[in-house]
Formats: C-alpha cells, sequence, structure tokens
C-alpha cells in the first residue's frame, strides 16, 4: 500500500504538472483561427469558365478535447490531494522526549504547525539578554530580580588650600600658593540590578526546545509513514461537470 510520505512526495510534481498543462490548455482556446476552419470549392457558371481549385482550413484545437484534457489532468491531482487530506485526518504520532509521552496521538497537520513554531520560539530564546559574566550576580527576592553586591565609593569634593612660600616680612608681604584638595564628603553605596538571565538557564531553554524539536520531526516522520487508500474523487466531479 501507499504511504502517506509518498504521496506528499509526488504532490509538488503533480500541482507543477497541472499548473503547465491548464495554462497551455487556456492559451490555445484564447487563439480564435486555432478553432476556426473552412472549406471552400469553387464552381464557374459553364463549362467553358476557369477552374480553380478547393481550399480549405482544418479545425486545428477542438474545446470539447481541451477540456478533456484539463479534465484528465484534474483528476490526477484531485485524487492525490484528496488522498492527503483524507490520510491526514487519520495520520498521528505521539511526541516523545526521552521516552515518555509529551503529547500524545497528535496529528501529522498539528506536527507541522508546531514544527514552525519551535523554530521561532529557538531563536528568540538564543536572542535573549544574559548578565555580564564579570559580576557576581544572586536572586533579590523583593524585587525578582538579578542584584549584584553593594560596592561602596567615596565622593570628593575639592577644598581651596594655601600653601605659605615665604613668610611675611617688614619690607615683603607673604608669598602664598593657592591650590584644591580633594576631600572625602561621603560615601556612594551601589548595587546593580538586571532583569537578564544567567547564560547557563538560557543554555538549559536552548537544549530543552532542541530536544523537544528533534522529538515533532520524529514524530512526524511516523505519523507520514502511515498507510494511506488512494481516493477517487476526480472522475466524479468531472463525470458531473462535463456531462
Amino acid at each position: 500500500m501507499t504511504k502517506l510520505n509518498q504521496i506528499l512526495a509526488v504532490e509538488k510534481g503533480v500541482k507543477s504538472d497541472v499548473q503547465r498543462k491548464v495554462t497551455d490548455a487556456y492559451h490555445r482556446i484564447q487563439k480564435t483561427p486555432l478553432l476556426s476552419g473552412i472549406s471552400r470549392t469553387y464552381q464557374p457558371i459553364d463549362d467553358e469558365g476557369e477552374q480553380l481549385p478547393p481550399e480549405s482550413t482544418r479545425v486545428q484545437v477542438q474545446a470539447e478535447q481541451v477540456l478533456k484534457e484539463v479534465a484528465g489532468a484534474l483528476t490526477r491531482l484531485f485524487d492525490v490531494t484528496a488522498t492527503k487530506d483524507v490520510a491526514n485526518c487519520s495520520a498521528t504520532a505521539d511526541v516523545k522526549v526521552d521516552g515518555a509521552v509529551l503529547l500524545p496521538s497528535v496529528p501529522v497537520t498539528y506536527l507541522l504547525f508546531l514544527e514552525k513554531q519551535l523554530v521561532d520560539l529557538h531563536t528568540l530564546i538564543s536572542k535573549l539578554p544574559t548578565l555580564d559574566p564579570s559580576e557576581a550576580w544572586a536572586l533579590d527576592e523583593n524585587t525578582d530580580t538579578w542584584r549584584t553586591e553593594p560596592v561602596k565609593t567615596t565622593r570628593t569634593k575639592k577644598v581651596p588650600r594655601n600653601h605659605v612660600l615665604a613668610e611675611a616680612t617688614d619690607k615683603h608681604p607673604a608669598q602664598v600658593q593657592v591650590f584644591t584638595e580633594d576631600v572625602v564628603v561621603g560615601y556612594w553605596t551601589k548595587v546593580a540590578f538586571s532583569g537578564a538571565l544567567p547564560q547557563r538557564r538560557v543554555n538549559e531553554l536552548l537544549a530543552r526546545v532542541g530536544k523537544l524539536q528533534d522529538a515533532v520531526k520524529y514524530a512526524r516522520e511516523e505519523a507520514n509513514g502511515t498507510q494511506v487508500t488512494d481516493q477517487q474523487i476526480g472522475d466524479a466531479v468531472f463525470a458531473y461537470l462535463l456531462a
């Protein structure tokens, strides 16, 4: 018996072939001269008149025949598509992760949907922001975010100072140099917070998604191995349409 994956393998080729044949048929029936014919004979008014040979043009395209050709091509497509769709209704498989059934009896159409969604999810997780590895982070229960240990730094202020280079005398004033000095006036205590994730957490999530992606692919292949019953839909359709 035929398997679903065999039907899927030929479906694309059948669609392409049918599209080509239907397009060719459409263009042929648009060429009016090909559908037209003529037969013309000449008879002089008397036996002494000039004799001319008959003229004729044969009909090269018959619309009814074109319809039959299109019907033949479409019948194959209708049957293949019907076989696939009917089989899809019964083609299911379990999604197993580490030997345990995570999703039982999933239809093959849903497995295809799930496979695409997991690709998008993998892309999202791979782009998640991660914590700066140069810092030591701990989970803060009050804010449900990650935080660093407090770092204490000083705050300074420039204070002007005088430096006497020479004392005043009765003949000369004192020589004084003015300069500024950084004086500690307070302390900053800094704690950084982040909503990013540890790299190990991102790696765990990527591993889980990857494992589920593999499981869905295995399930899809199993479902596509379902035996199918060839459907004969096209004949009934065109028996009615072209009656």
